[in-house]
């Protein structure tokens, strides 16, 4: 029972936020470019609208590849989703 709570606990550290929360903190050396990021969404099926900078964080405005519309927030050297705005 003890590893299950566990895991629920640590399962819930990896769902991003929103976006009043969230905050990257890259060095601009290791910031990798908002076109990179593009064609990494496009390649996974995505629709890039717009990419903008807010709170340090990518906001990319786009449909996913489902045709869902997006706001999300990436870490610009990851690229790791790290929050959503609704």
């Amino acid at each position: 029972m003890t590893k299950f709570l566990l895991a629920a606990a640590l399962s819930l550290t990896a769902i991003p936020v929103l976006a009043e929360d969230v905050s990257c903190n890259v060095p601009e050396a290791e910031a990798r470019g908002i076109d990179a990021l593009k064609t990494e969404l496009t390649a996974k099926g995505w629709d890039v609208r717009n990419v903008k900078t807010e709170h340090g964080c990518y906001e990319v405005y786009a449909m996913d590849e489902n045709g869902k519309k997006v706001e999300a927030f990436f870490d610009p050297k990851t690229f790791e989703i790290v929050g959503y705005d609704d």
